[in-house]
């Protein structure tokens, strides 16, 4: 007998579930070659709003957690995409072999951050000499709350931004890829059942234009990644709307090389140094 098949509706990912847009609202994704496959969810401000007060919610927990505990998740969620390498490679389109190596290049970013999460205090920390009988020590210490605005590598890209963020104890709200948001929810499948604490990345697909200057004006983001951003105007305005709060601001940079090594500096701009003074001898 012929049965109905069952298509994947593909939703948001807001604070650990998968809602569909407060605005009832969808888009059609396409091939590059035109052919439809499927609708995704159009988010609107309401639903960055949303995403926003999940991340704040979360933020105390995971920022509290041990920096190996972190690490351990980001191990995980590399273990789980690599059960789900086929499912991944079919979503990237584009030739079996490169969206296979895709995949792979993914799981391997993850590790490589995962392998951080317990030593970018030791490399970015330090202990600073001083006159007087006291010691000095200074210590990275997460930002908050991180808006992401996703380029448009749907997979490695999207790792290779999300990963430097939450490895350090922040947490996030992704404005997905437009044209090739699928992987992103079915990366948001795999964080949801990797033990990350609902809340610790949000994703949401829709259109670029529209939901980044709300996520750069918002006064509970601390930071603003806007790395996907490619048009020249609408990065001014999340710049000019950032500005507003002092958050700090990744600027875009929607030519980089994904496949290139990973530098620290993706980890160490949302991070903020805390000093600490403390008297000897007393």
């Amino acid at each position: 007998m012929s049965r109905l098949a069952v298509r994947k509706t593909y939703k948001l990912y807001i604070g650990g579930a998968f809602p569909r847009s407060e605005s009832g609202r969808s888009y059609a994704v396409t091939s590059s070659k035109g052919d439809f496959l499927a609708n995704a969810s159009r988010a609107s401000r309401k639903d960055v709003r949303d995403a926003v007060v999940a991340a704040r919610k979360a933020f105390p927990g995971w920022s509290g957690a041990t920096a190996y505990n972190r690490g351990q998740i980001l191990y995980r969620i590399a273990e789980m995409l690599e059960g789900r390498r086929a499912q991944f490679a079919e979503e990237l389109g584009g030739g079996k072999k490169a969206a296979l190596e895709a995949v792979d290049a993914t799981v391997d970013r993850l590790v490589w951050y995962a392998g951080w999460s317990d030593k970018i205090a030791s490399v970015h920390g330090t202990a600073n000499p001083v006159a007087g009988p006291y010691f000095n020590l200074s210590s990275p210490e997460p930002t908050g709350v991180v808006g992401v605005v996703a380029p448009e590598d749907p997979l490695v890209g999207l790792i290779s931004v999300i990963a430097p963020v939450i490895v350090t104890g922040n947490t996030c709200v992704v404005i997905a890829s437009e044209r090739t948001p699928l992987p992103s929810i079915t990366l948001a499948e795999v964080l949801a059942t990797s033990d990350l604490p609902g809340g610790v990345v949000n994703v949401l697909t829709g259109h670029q234009r529209e939901l980044a200057p709300w996520l750069a004006a918002h006064m509970d983001v601390n930071g603003l990644d806007l790395t996907g951003v490619s048009d020249a105007d609408l990065a001014l305005t999340c710049e000019q709307a950032a500005a507003e709060n002092l958050k700090r601001v990744q600027r875009p940079s929607p030519d980089e090389d994904w496949r290139a090594a990973p530098a620290l500096t993706r980890m160490t701009r949302f991070l903020e140094t805390k000093t600490v003074w403390h008297p000897m001898g007393v």
